[in-house]
C-alpha cells in the first residue's frame, strides 16, 4: 500500500511537469521537452520500488574467507560433484566442527555402465576422520581467499558441479555459496581430500 501511494504521487508529479513544459515553445522545443518529461517520469516512478530490491543478492556483498570470515568462524563446508548420466557417480567431501573437534567426511557412490542418480545403495566408499589442528589448518588455507556470496536458487542444479557451501557463525543463513580463489586451488583441495580419504582407519 505504501509503495502504491508513492507510485501514484510520482505519476501525478510527472504529469504536472508534462503539462507545464507543453504550455509554450515551438514544435521542436515541445518534442525536446516531451523527451525530458518521459525521462523524468521514468525516474520519478522508480522511487516506488518494492521491498524485494533490498533483499536481492548482490555479488559485491560477497564475503572473503580470511578477511570477513576467519578460521574460527567456519562450522561446516560441503563439496559435492554428481553425474546422473551414463557411468553415474556421486562424490561428497565435508569438513565440519562438532563438540569443539574437527572432522572430515567423505562418500563415494558409483553406478558403472548405468545411469543415475546414484543412491545410498550405490555407495562404494565412505568414512569419517577426526582431524588434527594441522589438518584443519590445511583445509582452512585452501579455502582462504575464496568468496562466499548469497545462495542462488539455481546454485545446485544442472551439470555435475561442484556445488560448494560454507557455513559460518553469524551468517544468518544468507551467505553460504562458496567459490575457490582459483581453479588451481580447487584442484589442490580435491587432492587434499583424496589423501584424507585414503588414510587407514584406526
Amino acid at each position: 500500500m505504501f509503495y502504491a501511494i508513492i507510485d501514484y504521487e510520482c505519476e501525478n508529479a510527472a504529469k504536472d511537469i508534462f503539462r507545464i513544459f507543453l504550455k509554450s515553445g515551438s514544435d521542436m522545443k515541445k518534442i525536446l521537452k516531451l523527451t525530458i518529461c518521459i525521462l523524468l517520469f521514468v525516474l520519478l516512478t522508480g522511487c516506488g520500488e518494492s521491498e524485494e530490491a533490498d533483499t536481492m543478492p548482490i555479488f559485491s556483498n560477497a564475503k572473503t574467507v580470511g578477511k570477513d570470515i576467519q578460521k574460527e568462524d567456519i562450522t561446516d563446508f560441503y563439496y559435492t560433484v554428481e553425474n546422473i548420466n551414463y557411468d553415474a557417480f556421486y562424490q561428497r567431501y565435508r569438513f565440519y566442527v562438532e563438540d569443539g573437534k574437527y572432522f572430515f567426511f567423505h562418500e563415494t557412490r558409483e553406478r558403472k555402465n548405468d545411469y543415475g542418480p546414484c543412491t545410498e545403495n550405490d555407495t562404494t566408499k565412505t568414512g569419517t576422520v577426526e582431524l588434527t589442528e594441522d589438518q584443519w589448518s590445511g583445509f582452512y588455507e585452501l579455502v582462504k581467499g575464496g568468496a562466499v556470496k548469497a545462495r542462488e536458487e539455481s546454485s545446485d542444479s544442472g551439470g555435475t558441479g561442484p556445488w560448494l557451501y560454507l557455513y559460518w557463525t553469524n551468517d544468518k543463513a544468507k551467505y553460504q555459496q562458496f567459490s575457490f580463489a582459483s581453479y588451481a586451488t580447487e584442484e589442490k583441495f580435491v587432492k587434499f581430500c583424496e589423501a584424507l580419504a585414503a588414510q587407514p582407519k584406526e
